[in-house]
């Protein structure tokens, strides 16, 4: 079996390292970013869906969160319904970042596939979107506390 899971793995931490470096002079520090482009993206977001879209458990969005809050890229805005829910929004520090962040994802995307043609990356696409579902059935079912068999 070709080990598929550990060259996206590869991908992923190289990418992860190399924006780690790159952002160094706007202040994110690791996997950041990730969350101030989400917000940047969908302003108002809550953080609850902010962890599922990313993929990470609650306590580690609320600590990058608290982080992006207290450095000043983003800010919480109660819910005008319901004041229990706060929803997340970039500052002006973070609109003024996001561009950047932007401009180097398209980058590592245009690089990662270069040399695909337009089939291939739609079928890179669609292949990765489907690994991504089998993944997240078993991802619903560990958070929820359950255990793989396997």
């Amino acid at each position: 079996m070709k080990e598929i899971l550990r060259e996206i793995g590869m991908i992923a931490r190289s990418l992860d390292s190399i924006s780690n470096i790159e952002f160094k002079e706007f202040d994110l520090t690791k996997g950041q970013y990730l969350y101030l482009v989400r917000i940047c993206e969908n302003p108002g977001i809550i953080q609850e869906k902010l962890a599922e879209m990313i993929k990470v458990d609650r306590t580690t969005a609320a600590r990058a969160i608290k982080k992006l809050e207290i450095q000043g890229f983003i800010e919480k805005k109660d819910d005008e319904n319901n004041k229990k829910i706060k929803k997340l929004f970039p500052t002006e520090k973070g609109e003024k970042v996001y561009p950047f962040l932007k401009r180097e994802g398209e980058y590592s995307n245009m690089v990662a596939l270069s040399g695909f043609s337009s089939e291939e990356t739609d079928i890179i696409f669609n292949l990765l979107q489907r690994v991504r579902k089998n993944i997240e059935v078993d991802w619903e079912f560990v958070k929820k506390g359950n255990k793989r068999d396997y």
